[in-house]
């Protein structure tokens, strides 16, 4: 798919791994909207920083915890911009608890925006990547799909039990979803490892600085890392039901 003149959603796309893929995105040539929840100040020095780059850029917010916050978010979509080309779901919950402290409640909770928001976004927009646009399409794409999970997909985290579950759940819906919805719209998923510090750790932590000699590759890796890797399974319309890590190696490490 050229990116260039498409629409994208990156749900997230206010801060840090979700802010790194849309700003790769508009670098590409497409139009972003800029979905957020608690950070609508942010997400608009984020849309300032994507019209800076010459391409439109459109903070909407939603929480998405909630499926009918997710069906205005995608009415509103439709109404503004009639279309969408791209969806990025990067938006999610990281939350720690020990597994006999997890309450049915906060089960929930992790699997509404973790999953299941990814699933009904996907489901509504593809409903939009096939609408009619009265353009002739340049390519065989009608749309892309790209989730944003984690290595905790691949491995029980000590602590986070819900979490890691939920993006499990995440790769095989991933893989539904691709058999579902070809051939014309394509669903990929990117897994990162250690790209940012978590809240409240500093980038030149020694902390930090441990977590990537841990590495195979001996270093973390950055936002950009992630933007690169979803850009490029958006581009290339031979991929699809892709589970690609971006971590350094770290998965083939016990």
């Amino acid at each position: 798919m050229d990116l260039s003149g498409k629409t994208a959603l990156v749900t997230g796309a206010a801060r840090r791994v979700g802010k790194a893929v849309a700003l790769g995105l508009a670098r590409r040539g497409a139009d972003v909207v800029i979905h957020y929840n608690g950070s609508q100040e942010a997400a608009e020095r984020t849309a300032a920083e994507i019209a800076g780059l010459g391409v439109e850029a459109v903070p909407l917010g939603a929480d998405l915890r909630h499926a009918r916050e997710i069906e205005r978010l995608f009415l509103e979509i439709g109404e503004r911009i009639g279309r969408l080309d791209v969806l990025v779901n990067s938006a999610a919950s990281f939350r720690a608890a020990r597994f006999e402290e997890i309450s049915s409640e906060a089960w929930d909770e992790v699997m509404a925006l973790n999953v299941r928001a990814p699933f009904l976004c996907s489901r509504l927009a593809a409903s939009l990547m096939r609408r009619p646009s009265g353009k002739e399409d340049t390519g065989p794409d009608t749309g892309a799909i790209v989730n944003i999970s984690d290595l905790s997909a691949y491995r029980p985290w000590p602590g986070y039990t819900h979490h890691g579950a939920s993006k499990a759940a995440l790769v095989h819906l991933t893989s539904s979803s691709a058999l579902e919805l070809a051939p014309d719209i394509r669903v990929n998923c990117v897994i990162p490892g250690a790209i940012l510090p978590p809240p409240g750790v500093d980038l030149e932590s020694e902390e930090w600085r441990r977590r990537g000699e841990s590495v195979l590759l001996g270093r973390t890796g950055n936002g950009k890392h992630v933007a690169d890797a979803v850009v490029s399974l958006i581009e290339n319309d031979f991929i699809t039901g892709a589970i690609l890590p971006v971590d350094g190696g770290e998965r083939l490490l016990k």
